[in-house]
């Protein structure tokens, strides 16, 4: 009788807890038997590893073999099992020598010919592994994920038979090299992306006031007065993120089995779902628990184009994520957390023919109409939305011959807004729009008359206490904006004003 140990990670949301593999040979008739909560793919990984050994010129034991996957209560699904099973097998039955097995965690799907196949989820695996201080061995394919986590020592292997030579002393497989672009990219800055975009001095002001303090936004305008192209100018505008988020960031994408590119690290995720998407595909779920939209869209921007063409369901599953920036999905044996701190922009028309208060076409949609394509928009969800901007049409004159930018018009580089969020984070450790309430008396006080100016802004617009709230943190970076150490009254009035949308019907949009 023998036994053997082998370490490999299982994948929950964006996390990477451990598995152990624990493979015991006994006399008795030849079978497999496998325990420790294994879904259907995971049991079909017996015949899998039984073809991968043989195919690879190994023995495959003709014993009695059982396997548990521990701990127990932790759901294990995929192939990602498969090469530590036909490791652990191998080393019970004294194939490979077993000194290196506690040092390493394995990962990798087998074919029947023994090739490793990739597997999703590498990222959180490999740091998981260097957070312990142990190797990894991943498959080839997978290298270019795992050459994101810096000081992780990796090696990676194209089949069966290569694993195994990794175990033998002097034959270890290829290491996994830091990607050198690293550095160099979150050194990189882009241009002013505004300053190709004519007109719409008062929307172009607010993008660069919502860049800098991570507030949301909406832009409610007639069809192509240029809405969705301030949003997509927007990722240009943020700073380049920390290591620690882009890492981050490339765990979702690893988990999502989006490719992780070493050109795009650093670079805010920007996502933008079609109106038709899912509330699932927006927040994330299914029957593998995959993330959605939101967090696809961590630590950057999700543009929801043609906001009143979503369904209101989908809308309203936004309002917890934004408040807390991360969402919970639950099922009946276990829960997952996924991050979800993103900035939400949004874009629409006023109404269904799109040309409610144009200046140059009349609006033909009825009361009734409009009524109807607003509802989807709920209060709840207006309320956390910061700035909202109407995008009114250029006049030929500024769309074909006004020059882009005017001397006295200051372009807000992402050099300026890093700086201007450098001073949130030093300040509070978050930026502005991430304030709780508790922090807004000690980081955003109000003088007499600024406190004079809100209590009537409240009161004439009937704000909620959270809309009061999130003008005080508008006015807070704002302030930060002019590198003003206080909230002036100029600067409460200008994010008051950001409040003031009116929508069809005569009705604030709160």
């Amino acid at each position: 009788m023998s036994l053997s140990v082998v370490y490999t990670r299982a994948n929950q949301g964006v996390d990477a807890p451990l598995v152990t593999v624990e493979t015991h040979l006994s006399n008795g008739l030849p079978s497999l038997s496998m325990v420790g909560l294994p879904e259907t793919a995971v049991k079909e990984s017996r015949e899998r590893v039984r073809s991968a050994i043989l195919n690879a010129g190994l023995e495959f034991p003709a014993m009695r073999i059982t396997i548990n996957l521990a701990p127990a209560d932790v759901p294990k699904a995929g192939g990602r099992y498969d090469l530590a099973i036909a490791l652990s097998i191998l080393a019970a039955s004294g194939q490979i020598c077993q000194k290196r097995l506690p040092f390493t965690e394995i990962l990798g799907e087998l074919a029947l010919s023994g090739q490793v196949r990739g597997i999703q989820g590498v990222v959180p695996a490999v740091i998981a592994a260097r957070n312990q201080l142990r190797s990894a061995l991943i498959p080839q394919i997978n290298a270019g994920e795992a050459a994101v986590v810096r000081d992780a020592q990796c090696h990676v292997v194209a089949d069966l038979r290569s694993a195994c030579q990794h175990f033998v002393k002097g034959q270890p497989g290829l290491p996994v090299l830091p990607m050198a672009e690293l550095d160099a990219a979150l050194e990189q800055h882009s241009p002013d992306p505004l300053a190709s975009i004519r007109g719409q001095q008062h929307a172009k002001r607010a993008l660069t006031i919502a860049a800098a303090g991570g507030h949301n936004m909406l832009m409610v305008g007639p069809p192509g007065t240029g809405k969705t192209l301030l949003a997509n100018a927007l990722p240009g505008l943020l700073p380049r993120l920390a290591e620690n988020q882009s890492l981050q960031v490339a765990a979702i994408r690893s988990v999502a089995g989006t490719p992780v590119d070493s050109s795009q690290w650093g670079i805010p995720p920007f996502r933008a779902p079609h109106h038709g998407a899912s509330s699932v595909a927006i927040v994330g779920g299914g029957r593998s628990l995959q993330p959605g939209e939101v967090t696809l869209a961590h630590s950057g921007v999700l543009f929801l184009d043609e906001l009143t063409e979503f369904k209101r369901h989908v809308l309203e599953s936004l309002r917890e994520p934004l408040e807390a920036g991360q969402v919970t999905i639950s099922r009946a044996d276990y829960r997952v957390t996924f991050p979800s701190a993103f900035q939400l922009v949004c874009a629409m028309n006023p109404c269904p023919c799109g040309y409610f208060g144009d200046s140059q076409r009349q609006c033909t949609c009825t009361p009734e109409r409009i009524a109807r394509y607003l509802e989807k928009i709920s209060g709840p969800l207006l309320d956390r939305i910061d700035l909202q901007v109407e995008v009114a049409r250029l006049d030929y004159q500024q769309l074909m011959h006004e020059p882009s930018g005017t001397a006295d018009e200051p372009v807000w580089s992402p050099h300026r807004i890093e700086r201007c969020r450098a001073r949130q984070l030093q300040r509070s450790d978050c930026l502005n729009a991430r304030l709780t309430a508790r922090m807004l008396h000690d980081v955003c006080p109000l003088s007499t008359e600024c406190d004079a100016l809100l209590k009537s802004v409240v009161e004439s617009m009937k704000l909620s206490a959270r809309a009061c709230h999130r003008v005080i943190k508008l006015a807070r970076t704002i302030a930060d904006m002019e590198e003003a150490a206080d909230i002036a009254a100029e600067h409460l009035a200008e994010a008051a004003s950001y409040r003031g949308l009116s929508l069809p019907g005569g009705s604030p949009a709160l």
